[in-house]
């Protein structure tokens, strides 16, 4: 069946007008997709088109202030108010007031008019005076008018920007954040028929004086579904001239294309069209990527292109075969059978980010990786987040990679900053949302496991499987010792290659050797190209350790003690007194001062 504009819907209209209708609210912020294109019917039109068109019923005057322009409404609707305008000011009916003053000249009619015209004239570019002038027009309307007013405010983060403390705003930003408190706080006001729309990205980028108050409710505009996104295909292409080519069906385009904006989706339609070139996968990947980057920031979101897989990582031969076989079907799974995530903890040089990133790449998945959520700003962590929740309900199915998760996501306790309880409580309810379980994977990466909140750790969201990265020991340790050897040439190479292996593994290597270790080896004799065995041996005894081992010994133990599969620690049979002697010991480490 063909999903055709026509049997689409805005979801977020009916619940806007629900509000308005039943008298629950006559102050409403609008906010999220705002920006993006609606369809009205038989057009796809910015959103304020779509709210005139939508509301434009009889008994009903519609008015627009935008930011530095005028207070727009029709001609019909200026004549009625300017009537009203007289009728309240004089206490007298207009057509009477004329009928009295018909002969005079300079008259009480015309003044009262002409303060009108002059009102609405002056409120062009003074948000200040737009904004009383508009409350004035509501109290206006409950006097003197029979219809009722719907206003449609613009930019309304900017007109009453968060800024924190009123103290960092200027006089005329406090006199609006004044006058709007005070309208919508009046109890004939929120009695009325009049209403009032706010338009804002983020309810958060409002001030708080205002967006807290109780009189005051939020409508969020979702960003557009497969249902809508493939209409909105269908629909150009019925219209457009040159059309685009398309790989597939516009079904195809319209749910690869999860995550873009109509708007987003126009450009990248309009661009194949005036090139001629095919819109492909590639080509759509890249255009949501640009997008998303866009939206978020490139210092809060990174697109992962993973270029190798698990056959390219060396050793770690049981772990890989738990990934192959649970941890990459989960994650492909969908509803109840899927995990919402995993935790991956392991000292620092583990090799954790290298396995987990060819974990993305079998997956197949768009993978995010998380940088950083906070802003320096005020207000502007929470509209970030309110993005990043966007995006990810707009995408089908996405990996959240977050490395170094402890930094990310911090402390709930008392401590700990507002702004980063907030965010830190935000993340944990987006984990275990049973609306994304299935669809928004996260892979937490951290050296300090103990360090992430434990209401992260909890089973139902990280808690449901975390997986400890240790160094290798026996045949892994010996396949890293392979791969560090298989970048030398040896001039005398008579020795058979297992004795080689045999001694760096029992006399020239450290018994304790990470990934990192190995990795930076073997890019040392890369780049030194020894020619004989004692110049390999000259080489690594010149390495010396850096003095992190109690560190990387407290980070390890700390993995042990948060891992949630006996399969994944060293000795599946581990005791009980076991795992206390690895709390005594990290405790010792605690009291030495490693964290």
């Amino acid at each position: 069946m063909s999903s055709h504009p026509t049997s689409q819907s805005q979801d977020f209209f009916p619940r806007l007008a629900r509000l308005l209708n039943s008298g629950q609210s006559r102050s409403v912020i609008l906010c999220g997709a705002i920006y993006d294109l609606q369809f009205d019917g038989g057009a796809y039109v910015p959103l304020n088109d779509y709210l005139l068109q939508k509301t434009s019923t009889p008994g009903l005057l519609q008015l627009v202030y935008e930011l530095n322009g005028p207070v727009r409404m029709s001609e019909e609707a200026r004549d009625k108010l300017r009537g009203a305008w007289v009728e309240w000011k004089s206490g007298v009916d207009a057509n009477t007031l004329a009928l009295r003053e018909l002969r005079e000249k300079g008259s009480r009619l015309e003044q009262l008019q002409d303060e009108f015209d002059r009102h609405l004239r002056d409120a062009t570019g003074n948000p200040t005076l737009a904004l009383e002038f508009l409350r004035q027009l509501t109290i206006c309307s409950r006097e003197a008018l029979r219809e009722n007013l719907m206003i449609i405010v613009e930019a309304a983060d900017m007109l009453l920007p968060e800024a924190g403390q009123l103290s960092s705003l200027n006089d005329r930003q406090l006199h609006r954040i004044s006058i709007v408190h005070d309208w919508f706080g009046d109890p004939d006001f929120v009695e009325g028929g009049d209403s009032v729309c706010l338009l804002a990205e983020s309810r958060a980028l409002i001030h708080s004086r205002v967006s807290r108050m109780p009189q005051v409710l939020s409508v969020e505009v979702p960003a557009p579904s497969t249902e809508r996104r493939t209409g909105f295909i269908e629909h150009y292409l019925e219209s457009a001239s040159p059309k685009p080519k398309l790989w597939s069906s516009p079904q195809a385009l319209g749910a690869c294309t999860a995550g873009l904006s109509l708007q987003a989706l126009r450009q990248l339609l309009a661009g194949a069209a005036y090139t001629g070139d095919a819109v492909t996968p590639d080509s759509v990947f890249d255009k949501v990527e640009e997008y998303i980057r866009s939206q978020l920031g490139d210092d809060v979101v990174d697109f992962k292109k993973p270029s190798h897989a698990l056959k390219d990582v060396v050793g770690f031969s049981s772990l890989k075969e738990f990934l192959s076989r649970e941890l990459i079907p989960r994650f492909k799974a969908k509803g109840a059978k899927a995990l919402p995530g995993a935790g991956v903890a392991g000292a620092i040089g583990s090799g954790k980010t290298f396995i987990f990133e060819a974990v993305a790449a079998e997956l197949d998945l768009p993978v995010l990786v998380l940088k950083n959520i906070r802003s320096q700003w005020f207000g502007q962590t929470d509209v970030i987040f309110e993005r990043l929740r966007r995006v990810l309900d707009a995408l089908d199915k996405v990996v959240i990679f977050v490395d170094e998760a402890d930094t990310q996501f911090g402390r709930v306790d008392a401590n700990a900053h507002e702004t980063e309880r907030r965010l830190t409580g935000k993340i944990q309810a987006m984990m275990s949302d049973p609306q994304l379980r299935g669809r928004v994977l996260w892979l937490l990466m951290t050296a300090r496991i103990h360090l992430l909140s434990p209401d992260i750790r909890r089973p139902g969201r990280v808690g449901d499987l975390i997986i400890p990265v240790l160094d290798p020991t026996g045949d892994d340790r010996l396949a890293f010792i392979r791969w560090v050897l298989d970048a030398v040439s040896l001039d005398d190479d008579q020795t058979p290659r297992d004795d080689l292996v045999a001694e760096l593994n029992k006399s020239l290597l450290p018994a304790i050797y990470s990934a990192a270790a190995f990795a930076s080896l073997r890019s040392m004799l890369l780049a030194v190209e020894p020619k004989t065995w004692d110049e390999v041996r000259v080489a690594i005894h010149d390495q010396i350790p850096p003095a992190i081992g109690e560190t990387r010994e407290y980070q390890t133990l700390q993995a042990l003690l948060n891992c949630t599969r006996r399969s994944l620690l060293p000795d599946p049979e581990v005791t009980d007194e076991a795992r206390e002697a690895w709390a005594r010991r990290a405790r010792e480490l605690e009291l030495e001062g490693i964290r």
